[in-house]
C-alpha cells in the first residue's frame, strides 16, 4: 500500500509535467500533446513528435530529419 507521502510526491510530478491542447499534424486530431522537451511535444492520441512553432497562433508541426537528428545529438536516446 502507498504511503500518504509517496501520493503527494507523485502528485507534485504530474503537475509539473508540461503538457497541451492543440491539433497533431500527423493524426490531425485535437488531442493532449506532453512536452518532451522545451518546444518538443509528443501526441497522446498517435504518438507522433511534434515541435511547437508559434507565429501568431501556436501550431504544431511534424518533425524533419534534422529536428530529429538535433534532438538525438543533444539528448541522446532518453526520448
Amino acid at each position: 500500500m502507498a504511503k500518504l507521502s509517496d501520493k503527494k510526491i507523485l502528485i507534485k510530478a504530474f503537475n509539473s509535467i508540461d503538457t497541451d491542447q492543440g491539433i497533431c499534424e500527423n493524426c490531425e486530431e485535437e488531442s493532449i500533446l506532453v512536452g518532451i522537451v522545451t518546444d518538443y511535444y509528443r501526441c497522446t492520441n498517435c504518438g507522433a513528435d511534434t515541435r511547437q512553432h508559434i507565429n501568431g497562433c501556436i501550431r504544431y508541426l511534424q518533425l524533419e530529419e534534422s529536428d530529429k537528428k538535433w534532438l538525438k545529438d543533444k539528448y541522446g536516446e532518453k526520448i
